[in-house]
């Protein structure tokens, strides 16, 4: 990696980011789906940040057991504090431990990236909280927290839900869907909130990220043995549904939905589907009155024709310049590149590189000015 280090280098030239680092991530036998996860992550620069932080608070007390969260914080320091300013990094102690961890990534076969980010961030939470409350050594003998889809809430003995922490994954990756059921009969809406860490939408050949949100929010009408039971009415009733974005996330991480189950074939196979994800993202599907604003900076790409093989890299802005990460190797690509791995518009394409999970930043107004 020397030549390939040294030849980025020479790339970026005087435009070398001060205080940046690059550095391609050994593969210990099918590991892409966490190098890819964890080069996007890493160029996540709050996320990044606070765990940096989260290190350097928490290496003073030297006692803490290993978990996830400290192999990841260490992971993290061990690249940032590098003197070299490209190379490679094992992350050894990291994959050891997801798969002491979780026996899904134990085996050496081909694992899913997205499953992997999901429990990581779910793992990190968890972690957070039980450290929160190990600080606090809460006397009260709340019953255990009932499971969320992302997180815990604690139920009080009285039934009441105890809010549940808010750690710094949540500030980051949290947003907030509502999922409005209208009784066609008496206008009732019932609302029901649930948090998110991402959102996985379903493509279609020649369509778009847009698209494929408005999909995700349209409305959807509630008739024959899938009638909804409106409290009101104390019945069955026709109903229309439909699902917006109430708080959008700062992170905001889109995952698509590239591997479907066929019923006739009995197996999943992968949609090569275009699907074009922009570099600015306007999300106008939300409870907000106006548009959110995002700009990606990493795209988790999956090589191969089928759900069972392959391979993942990732893709990522930093300071303006896209980089390649497959796996040990990192090179500097054209922004015009990002748009060969939105998928084949035609079934059969010897084009097997497309865009699987997308993280976009929102923009605020301190960032565009």
């Amino acid at each position: 990696m020397g030549a390939a280090g040294s030849k980025l280098e020479k790339a970026l030239g005087d435009q070398f980011p001060e205080g940046e680092r690059y550095f391609g991530l050994e593969n210990f036998g099918n590991t892409c789906y966490c190098n890819s996860v964890l080069q996007a992550l890493y160029f996540c620069v709050p996320f990044r940040e606070q765990l940096l932080e989260y290190y350097a608070i928490n290496k003073s007390t030297g006692d803490a057991e290993e978990n996830l969260l400290t192999c990841l914080a260490d992971l993290f320091t061990q690249i940032s504090s590098q003197k070299k300013k490209t190379g490679v990094i094992a992350p050894k102690r990291f994959v050891q431990r997801l798969k002491k961890q979780n026996e899904l990534f134990r085996s050496y076969m081909h694992q899913d990236a997205h499953e992997f980010l999901n429990f990581l961030l779910n793992e990190l939470v968890d972690i957070l909280e039980k450290e929160a409350k190990a600080v606090k050594s809460d006397t009260e003998t709340s019953s255990p927290p009932e499971k969320t889809a992302n997180g815990s809430k604690s139920v009080l003995p009285n039934g009441v839900l105890k809010e549940p922490l808010v750690t710094w994954v949540h500030k980051n990756f949290q947003g907030i869907l509502t999922n409005e059921t209208r009784c066609l009969q008496c206008e009732t809406v019932t609302a029901r909130d649930e948090t998110f860490f991402d959102l996985s939408l379903d493509i279609e050949q020649n369509s778009s990220i847009t698209s494929c949100l408005k999909n995700f929010s349209s409305t959807e009408t509630l008739n024959a043995e899938d009638k909804f039971f409106c409290d009101k009415c104390c019945s069955l009733q026709e109903a229309q549904k439909r699902m917006k974005i109430k708080k959008p996330p700062h992170i905001l991480v889109i995952h698509l939905k590239r591997f479907k189950y066929i019923e006739q074939l009995g197996r999943y196979k992968k949609l090569s589907y275009r699907v074009v994800f922009p570099l600015e993202l306007k999300l106008s599907n939300t409870m907000e009155d106006s548009d959110i604003e995002y700009s990606l900076f990493a795209v988790v790409v999956h090589v191969g024709s089928g759900p069972n093989h392959g391979h993942y890299v990732s893709l990522v802005k930093s300071h303006n310049h896209w980089l390649f990460f497959d796996d040990e190797n990192v090179e500097m690509i054209d922004e015009s590149a990002v748009q060969t791995f939105f998928g084949s518009a035609q079934e059969y394409s010897s084009n097997t590189d497309h865009g699987y999970i997308l993280f976009y930043e929102s923009i605020t107004a301190t960032n565009k000015s």
